[in-house]
């Protein structure tokens, strides 16, 4: 287990805050690394995978338009996605993940490993583009561990 992954646990636990997180390229794996920890239900209250557009559509209430003008992978889509699981979940933080895990996918604008994270709480919020090295799997886990780092900062 990382380190980073049992200091949020710690942290959200002694200051009684909530989570939910809202997961496209990284597939479910802040959640997994997040519920490996006994005890995690204190603070760990819903995570959606919405993959494909229609996912955040459907779940997330992002507007095919929106998807359309920014693109899946955008700024403006990791916030749309970290807001709208905060208030669907009704927690006091909202994880967004997406990006391009690869092996393809990318593009010379937005390469594989371009992954944007966003975060929100009720007063604040952090977004970042990330460009991760390695293969799917490494930029999969690199983009989880890089979200709950971001996460320290706002707790």
């Amino acid at each position: 287990m990382q380190p980073i992954v049992l200091k949020i646990h710690k942290l959200l636990i002694k200051k009684h805050k909530t989570l939910a997180v809202a997961e496209s390229s990284t597939g479910g794996l802040l959640s997994k690394l997040l519920t490996d920890i006994p005890g995690s239900s204190k603070y760990f209250t819903l995570a959606v995978v919405t993959y494909s557009n229609r996912a955040k559509k459907t779940i997330l209430k992002i507007p095919s338009s929106f998807i359309a003008k920014y693109g899946a992978v955008s700024y403006e889509t990791a916030q749309r996605m970290s807001k709208a699981i905060r208030r669907l979940a009704k927690t006091d933080f909202g994880i967004g993940i997406t990006g391009i895990a690869g092996p393809g996918g990318g593009s010379t604008r937005k390469p594989k490993g371009t992954v944007f994270i966003a975060i929100e709480s009720k007063n604040n919020k952090i977004c970042q583009k990330f460009k991760f090295s390695g293969g799917r799997g490494a930029v999969r886990r690199k983009a989880a561990l890089k979200a709950l780092e971001l996460l320290r900062v706002l707790i």
